[in-house]
């Protein structure tokens, strides 16, 4: 599975950051990064989460 960002949606609420820190960073311009695209399957119930909990529904998964 690979997350993906909606940039033009995201306003770096940093809820995603807090569930999944290894895979979520927000930069001291409050710009969101992807350290894993791609995380592993272990982190995934994780990201799947965050992604649930995004507030303005932002992330998204897709298949690879």
């Amino acid at each position: 599975m690979k997350v993906k960002v909606d940039y033009l949606v995201c306003e770096a609420n940093a809820i995603c950051t807090g569930l999944a820190p290894e895979v979520f960073e927000l930069d001291d311009d409050d710009q969101l990064h992807l350290l894993l695209p791609e995380p592993p399957p272990e982190m995934m119930d994780r990201v799947r989460h965050a992604v649930r909990s995004c507030p303005k529904a932002a992330l998204s998964l897709e298949e690879n």
